[in-house]
C-alpha cells in the first residue's frame, strides 16, 4: 500500500506465492484492510486535490517508494 499524508493511495497486487506467505500474511493482519472503493475514494480525492502522486508533480520526501504506474 501507497499511501500520502496517510491516506492511501495505490498498492501492490501479490503474486500467488506472495498470499500464502505467512510472513506477509503477518504484515497484513496487523494493518487496516481497505476495499477497492476505499482506494477509489481516496484516490479521487487526491486527484481533486491535485495532490495524487503518480498523477502531479509534488515535492516528496521519498518518491522512490512510489508505484512506477498508476493502478489500473
Amino acid at each position: 500500500m501507497y499511501y500520502i499524508e496517510n491516506i492511501p493511495f495505490a498498492f501492490d497486487i501479490l503474486e500467488d506465492h506472495e498470499k500464502t506467505d505467512k510472513w506477509i500474511l503477518a504484515e497484513a493482519a496487523l494493518n487496516q484492510e481497505y476495499t477497492m472503493d476505499d482506494i477509489f475514494r481516496y484516490s479521487d480525492y487526491l486527484i481533486a486535490e491535485e495532490c495524487h502522486p503518480v498523477l502531479f508533480e509534488l515535492d516528496l520526501v521519498n518518491p522512490e517508494v512510489l508505484p512506477d504506474e498508476p493502478v489500473s
